[in-house]
């Protein structure tokens, strides 16, 4: 990456999410092929930084993301009974987190509420089939999911502010993908 590439890219970040430091960006990859949807979520330099681990045979879908030592950061499971598709982040205690549902009324682009137990709930809102959707808080945007940073099939990003619990961002990001695809 050279300097003009770093300098465009430091001002898109000062455009999107302020002057509070550098963004985040983490790689989504699925693992094709593979028994109960596991992958690896990568930072920028390709490190894999954390794992989700796709629990298959189970009466209702779950997903652990977990850190690189194993430990479990939140689960991630679809509620049952419920009337619009719902999931929800649990932390490692099993205290819910987050709700993640699609909004009763969408419009034109998609819309998915994020209610979240301890902090401003979130709403995350365009095409998000495609993975090119930004979550806010507020009015204020928190994350961006994106496949035009990389080539790779079955890959997509995820850009966070820098203030923002990556751990958090990146399940509600998981139980959309799930929900939609």
């Amino acid at each position: 990456m050279g300097f003009g590439d770093r300098r465009a890219r430091r001002r898109e970040e000062r455009e999107t999410f302020g002057h509070a430091g550098s963004a985040r960006r983490y790689r989504m990859r699925e693992k094709l092929l593979s028994i109960g949807d596991d992958f690896w979520i990568e930072d920028e330099q390709g490190e894999r930084i954390f794992r989700v681990d796709g629990k298959a045979l189970r009466l209702r879908k779950t997903f652990h993301l977990e850190d690189m030592r194993g430990e479990r950061l939140c689960t991630i499971q679809k509620r049952v009974m419920h009337i619009r598709d719902t999931m929800e982040i649990e932390g490692p205690d099993g205290a819910r987190i987050a709700l993640v549902h699609k909004a009763l009324i969408s419009p034109l682009r998609e819309r998915w509420k994020i209610d979240v137990e301890d902090g401003p709930d979130l709403e995350a809102r365009g095409n998000i089939v495609d993975h090119e959707y930004e979550i806010e808080a507020g009015d204020r945007k928190v994350a961006q999911v994106s496949k035009r940073w990389f080539r790779v099939r079955d890959t997509y990003g995820v850009e966070m502010a820098p203030d923002q619990d990556p751990a958090l961002l990146l399940a509600v990001t998981v139980a959309i993908d799930d929900m939609t695809h």
